[in-house]
């Protein structure tokens, strides 16, 4: 189980969202704040480029790569080896639009969101997310906003001030040692943390691959 978070007296809780945002699968909304490691190089080269762990450093999701296919794909994991979404980068796309899709599908019936750069050229993070019902795409479901090269982005529902989820960095001496790229999530209550890792992995993915 993902850890709960401990906040101290004179730092108030993140207010839950009202309404249960549940994008991959209900069982993924907690009722309660979950703090999430992301950890880069957790794993070897052949299992996939970091895993997801709990505050107790247990891991709740893994990201294995398709080093090989056409196209750049990426699918998340559980605990137990389920896949859960498959990421797929959109070919020819100038907005370096990623698609995801339920399991290890990447059928049409199967596809449950994009993400996107909200323009071409950006010297803050700004990422625009389309569930796969708004076709129009007149007004982003979410959105990601921030600085990745500090890690430090949020993540907010449409265009509201609501907060869903919070990245943050992690110094520790683990991290220094082992060279590893850690930082942290905070998700909100009531909100899919698998669909906020999900994001984290793709604002990875289209940050790292600019100098392509």
């Amino acid at each position: 189980m993902a850890g709960t978070s401990n906040y101290p007296p004179q730092t108030p809780a993140p207010m839950p969202v009202p309404n249960q945002v549940a994008i991959i699968n209900p069982q993924f909304c907690a009722p309660y704040p979950v703090d999430l490691n992301v950890v880069r190089k957790l794993m070897t080269w052949s299992e996939g480029a970091f895993g997801v762990t709990d505050v107790n450093g247990n891991i709740v999701f893994k990201v294995k790569g398709k080093f090989f296919s056409l196209r750049d794909r990426r699918i998340l994991l559980d605990t137990a080896g389920n896949s859960l979404v498959t990421f797929q980068q959109k070919m020819l796309s100038a907005h370096r639009r990623w698609q995801v899709y339920r399991g290890e599908s990447t059928d049409t019936k199967d596809f449950l969101f994009s993400v996107k750069k909200s323009s071409l050229l950006q010297f803050k993070t700004k990422l625009d997310v389309f569930l796969a019902g708004n076709t129009a795409e007149d007004v982003c479901d979410f959105r990601i906003e921030g600085s990745w090269l500090e890690r430090s982005c949020v993540i907010y529902a449409g265009n509201s001030s609501t907060i869903i989820a919070q990245m943050h960095r992690k110094h520790t001496a683990q991290s220094i040692l082992l060279g590893k790229d850690n930082f942290g999530v905070t998700v909100y209550p009531n909100v899919d943390y698998a669909f906020v890792v999900a994001l984290v992995v793709i604002l990875e993915e289209i940050n790292e691959d600019r100098s392509d």
